[in-house]
């Protein structure tokens, strides 16, 4: 039986067990997925220990994404492009290898499952903290038409504008409207939203929130309200989980029915 886990802090509200399970059970593969509670001050050893027990694989969740990322050996690129780790693994020499797969599942999602393409797009990021940075390099390899990275803080946008080669821009200045808006700032769970004006929306838009929630996030109700359509980052959950499943164990899931399963027990 594989041994996997999920480490954070908290992590009794973690879906991520009944993910994989019910991934492994579609692949007919034997695993066993737990919960460890990250210890703030000992995180590093915990990691050493889950994989000195033979441990195969760990997803890590807040706090402990950008500790992971300096606790590598090597990374990969889109691991480094996001600046922090979400999966981790033991190379064959025993180095300890780190991954982010945050960016890779958001895309499948909108792209395989939801079916919107993003190529040759005009889109508009909101946001520009690490949840945007981690989905940035897939995002762009898509090859989009145009990327652009609102947010409060200018000079964060601008970072990770020269970052990834996109644009970016206050919300007073940006021009619409857009073929689709990806929402990154986990404000709209608590209610809020950004300025954002009524000319960067049409019929035509489509819209993602990457995160989600029982009821429609404020930024989908700003969206729905203004006659576009789109869907929240359930998908990228389980889509950023089916690749590290599929990092670990080289089976690829079906996500759309575990998506389904999830949103009924909402």
């Amino acid at each position: 039986m594989e041994q996997l886990a999920v480490i954070g802090n908290p992590i009794e509200h973690s879906k991520s067990p009944e993910i994989h399970h019910t991934f492994a059970a579609q692949t007919g593969l034997d695993v066993n997925y737990t919960k460890i509670l990250g210890d703030l001050d000992n995180f590093e050893q915990q990691v050493h220990d889950f994989f000195a027990e033979g441990g195969l694989g760990l997803n890590v969740t807040v706090p402990f994404k950008q500790r992971a990322f300096d606790m590598c050996d090597k990374l990969s690129k889109r691991a480094e492009n996001a600046g922090a780790v979400n999966t981790l693994m033991l190379g064959k020499n025993g180095e300890l290898y780190g991954d982010n797969t945050d960016g890779a599942g958001m895309v499948r999602d909108i792209v395989k499952v939801l079916e919107q393409p993003i190529a040759g797009k005009r889109i508009l990021v909101i946001g520009a903290g690490g949840a945007v940075r981690g989905v940035l390099g897939p995002l762009m390899g898509q090859k989009p038409e145009i990327v652009t990275i609102a947010n409060r803080t200018l000079a964060k946008a601008e970072e990770l504008a020269v970052l990834f080669n996109c644009d970016y821009a206050t919300f007073d200045d940006l021009k619409g409207p857009f073929d689709m808006i990806i929402n990154g700032s986990s404000a709209s769970l608590s209610g809020e939203l950004p300025p954002l004006k009524d000319e960067l929306i049409s019929k035509n838009t489509w819209v993602y929130d990457m995160v989600y929630s029982a009821e429609p996030t404020a930024f989908m109700q700003w969206a729905f309200a203004r006659g576009a359509e789109g869907a929240d980052g359930l998908g990228m959950l389980v889509g950023q989980a089916a690749e590290s499943f599929f990092m670990w164990l080289h089976q690829r899931p079906d996500q759309a029915p575990v998506i389904a399963k999830l949103r009924a027990e909402m």
